[in-house]
């Protein structure tokens, strides 16, 4: 049969029920707050560069994309159209100031420069024989003029003689009259003479300018014809390193086709791009930074181009010291264009994040041991360091690596 349960035991019993209850809810209770602890994301302290906000000052700049380039470098052209003959370096040897690195072939060039030259005897031979034959001629006619005026003097002297005689009775008016007339005569023909003497010194000595010009001309494209000659055997123009050469032997060049490139590589300049918008801040003379690997080396505006293209304007960098040691032709570098001063500002440390003034989404380390995402205005930079306008104090320690991934986030674990 049964006996009834003690109530002793009825509310052990319930108790058990009620604890094993409690424990069940407490269980599930923290499983529920560990899996919200564990879904929540988290990052690596040790992943991340922070830079903590600070009062100072900014010198302020632009940044540009610059290339390394030698500081000469020098281009030779073929100045006529022919073939390579012979090669006698190759590129990246050191050549000395008139060293041999080509031969075109010349023999068309040279066979033209003789005819020049022989034309060219022909031409003063000529010039002599028009000299005589101007002077033979003027001669000519200065004794003709000189015949001339002794016939006048004889005719004034007959004048005289008649008008005597007819003075006298010996002599008739018609002979004085004739003898007037003959002098007369005379007289305007020795004027002719004389005229035409002046005017034919003219004449001839133009003649002999116009040749004497003819030949100055003639002269002048025979010198540019040999200094053809002389640029087409082709010589380093001064001491340097040969970059480039053309050492296909038998192959066609045209005229002005390159052959060769000798740059001094122990010295070194920057080329750099713009944006165009930027063209102010940049003029002759202004100073800048080159980065170099994780070197800043100075230098300064040493040309800008005055037009822009494709939105970009170009320039020229001198560097102070152009023969450091980590510099090569061809290496891209960053250029930062300095600008003006700022004092008395809080900053921190530029990185991939900056693009420029503007706000930006940032995460700020929180006391807890979290990362809280907030909106930061950003100013003007260099580059070292970036104006903060607003959103952070003095003290505040800012993530400044690429958080991109984490941009839907509001918060973060900050794990050790």
């Amino acid at each position: 049969m049964d006996r009834e349960i003690p109530a002793g035991e009825i509310r052990a019993r319930r108790n058990r029920k009620i604890l094993r209850g409690v424990a069940i809810a407490a269980v599930s209770l923290g499983a529920v707050v560990a899996l919200i602890f564990m879904m929540r994301k988290g990052v690596k302290e040790a992943d991340l560069d922070f830079s903590e906000v600070e009062r100072g000052s900014i010198e302020t700049s632009v940044s540009a994309a610059g290339k390394v380039v030698p500081a000469f470098e020098e281009i030779i052209n073929s100045p006529i159209t022919t073939r390579i003959v012979e090669v006698y370096c190759k590129g990246g040897d050191s050549v000395g100031e008139g060293t041999p690195l080509l031969r075109l072939d010349l023999q068309s060039e040279e066979t033209e420069l003789g005819k020049l030259r022989d034309e060219l005897q022909m031409k003063l031979l000529s010039l002599e024989n028009t000299r005589l034959n101007i002077a033979t001629e003027l001669n000519n006619l200065d004794m003709q003029v000189k015949v001339k005026e002794m016939a006048v003097n004889r005719l004034q002297a007959e004048v005289a003689n008649e008008r005597r005689l007819d003075s006298l009775g010996s002599g008739t008016g018609d002979r004085v009259r004739e003898a007037e007339l003959a002098y007369n005569t005379g007289r305007l023909e020795l004027q002719q003479l004389r005229s035409r003497l002046v005017n034919e010194r003219k004449v001839k000595q133009a003649e002999l300018e116009s040749a004497k010009l003819e030949l100055s001309i003639f002269r002048k494209n025979l010198a540019e014809q040999q200094r053809t000659l002389d640029d087409a055997r082709i010589r380093a123009p001064r001491s340097a390193t040969l970059t480039y050469i053309n050492n296909e032997i038998g192959a066609r060049v045209g005229q002005g086709e390159r052959v060769a490139v000798v740059s001094d590589l122990s010295h070194f300049r920057v080329d750099a791009d713009i944006a165009d918008s930027y063209g102010e801040r940049v003029r002759v003379g202004t100073p800048v930074k080159v980065r170099v690997g994780r070197d800043m080396l100075p230098g300064t505006v040493a040309s800008v181009t005055p037009l822009s293209r494709n939105g970009v304007i170009s320039f020229t960098v001198s560097l102070e010291n152009d023969d450091y040691a980590r510099l090569r032709s061809g290496l891209k570098t960053d250029v930062y264009v300095m600008c003006d001063i700022r004092d008395d500002i809080l900053r921190i440390r530029n990185g991939s994040y900056y693009k420029g003034p503007n706000a930006y989404e940032m995460f700020v380390v929180d006391g807890d041991g979290m990362l809280a995402r907030r909106t930061v205005k950003l100013g003007e930079s260099n580059y070292e360091w970036v104006e903060v306008v607003e959103g952070l104090r003095p003290g505040d320690k800012v993530v400044i690596s690429d958080m991109s991934e984490y941009r839907n986030s509001r918060k973060l674990k900050l794990k050790k």
